[in-house]
């Protein structure tokens, strides 16, 4: 059966997205890869580091864990950001359906405490990854990548829920 569940489908929606968009990258050359573009934080690696680097700061906060050093910060091959996403991912997914949703989840940034619904921190998650690829993608256009990765939900849909 389809799944129904709005989160669940965020949460498998945005793994598969972000699969799709790794793996078209590891197609690249690495001079593509590192290609900068004048949007998003400037290459396809920054910006798919930053995507997984995100999920997972995201994640330490909602598991209640001292944040880990941020991915951004280390060159890596879309194979190697692959390995990294995957487990980021699966925490992620945990980390998001462990407590309900209306649940207050404290971090501290930058010396200051901010408090969040877990649910806006899950759709944050979620439609950050979303705009994120959506530059990913524009920059693969630019590269002339074609065909361009599936990413949007209906696509994943079609694709992978519709097998269920």
């Amino acid at each position: 059966m389809p799944i129904s569940d709005p989160i669940q489908i965020l949460l498998e929606h945005d793994q598969w997205a972000t699969r799709q968009m790794l793996s078209a990258c590891a197609e690249l050359s690495p001079e593509q890869y590192h290609h900068r573009f004048e949007m998003g934080p400037g290459s396809l690696h920054d910006t798919t580091t930053h995507i997984v680097g995100a999920m997972r700061a995201w994640g330490d906060m909602l598991a209640g864990r001292e944040p880990r050093p941020r991915l951004e910060t280390t060159q890596r091959t879309p194979t190697e950001l692959q390995a990294i996403f995957d487990e980021v991912a699966a925490d992620f997914s945990t980390a998001a359906q462990s407590h309900p949703l209306d649940e207050i989840v404290v971090a501290q940034r930058g010396g200051q405490t901010y408090s969040f619904v877990r649910g806006a921190v899950v759709t944050h998650v979620m439609t950050h990854g979303m705009h994120h690829r959506a530059q990913c993608l524009n920059m693969l256009r630019q590269l002339g990548v074609n065909p361009l990765p599936p990413s949007s939900v209906l696509e994943w849909t079609l694709t992978v829920d519709s097998k269920r």
